[in-house]
């Protein structure tokens, strides 16, 4: 069963994002119950918890900026009860590596790398007690790299080798932890993308378009499910035949 014998909690942190919403919602038909981690976007978790509680499970809201890792203790400190992790926080950052700064290195770093570090070791004791699952969303660039997006190709490459490692330490207590890393995913990450240059990265795409929130969503409910129970510190690509 994927959770509906049982009461099980997930946390997903970026949940007003377009990958976390579409998760947060996938996971609460199946009965989850949520945390949903925001950091500003207090209208859209609103509505997220509208439709999850007419769904049917508890869905409890929890504010932090994940760029500021001292507050990842707030988001541990509001739960009592976790199965799952999906860690879907991010921010994008282009432009030429000789002209980012100190200071956009360290809010990527955070984000991206100490956040989650810091969030899971917080609560992987709970983890241990269920034996439960984490999947952290990174990206293509993370296993190709991309030009103009060094530090965002870099911290999320960290995340696969997080997961690498991790996995190994926590497979004997029975938790797994995995990545997926997605493509190019149509949500507002892509706002700042001309609709020719949006045209332009469909038409490097083998499947001829862009993936939408529910397709990635799709994925990491898979690696949480029972019908993924042999399988830990992998990287699920989910890019349209882009990268193989």
């Amino acid at each position: 069963m994927f959770g509906g014998e049982c009461m099980k909690f997930a946390l997903i942190t970026g949940a007003s994002g377009g990958i976390g919403r579409s998760t947060a919602l996938t996971l609460a038909k199946k009965g989850w119950n949520l945390y949903l981690h925001y950091h500003s976007d207090r209208d859209g978790i609103e509505d997220l918890m509208t439709e999850i509680t007419n769904l049917g499970v508890e869905a409890i809201p929890i504010q932090a900026d994940l760029t500021q890792p001292e507050q990842v203790q707030s988001i541990i400190d509001s739960i009592f009860r976790i199965d799952a992790i999906v860690y879907a926080s991010g921010v994008a950052g282009w432009g030429l590596f000789q002209d980012q700064s100190e200071l956009e290195m360290d809010r990527m770093i955070n984000i991206h790398v100490k956040s989650p570090m810091l969030l899971i070791q917080g609560l992987l004791p709970n983890l241990l007690k269920n034996k439960g699952n984490i999947v952290i969303v990174s990206s293509i660039w993370g296993q190709i790299g991309g030009a103009c997006e060094v530090i965002y190709s870099t911290v999320k490459g960290a995340q696969l080798s997080f997961v690498k490692a991790l996995a190994k330490e926590t497979a004997p207590s029975g938790v797994r932890i995995n990545s997926v890393a997605p493509g190019a995913v149509a949500t507002n990450m892509m706002e700042s993308f001309s609709e020719e240059d949006l045209l332009q990265v469909s038409d490097e795409i083998p499947m001829g378009r862009l993936a939408n929130s529910k397709e990635i969503a799709s994925s990491i409910c898979f690696l949480l499910s029972d019908d993924a129970s042999y399988i830990t510190g992998q990287t699920l690509a989910v890019n349209g035949g882009w990268h193989t």
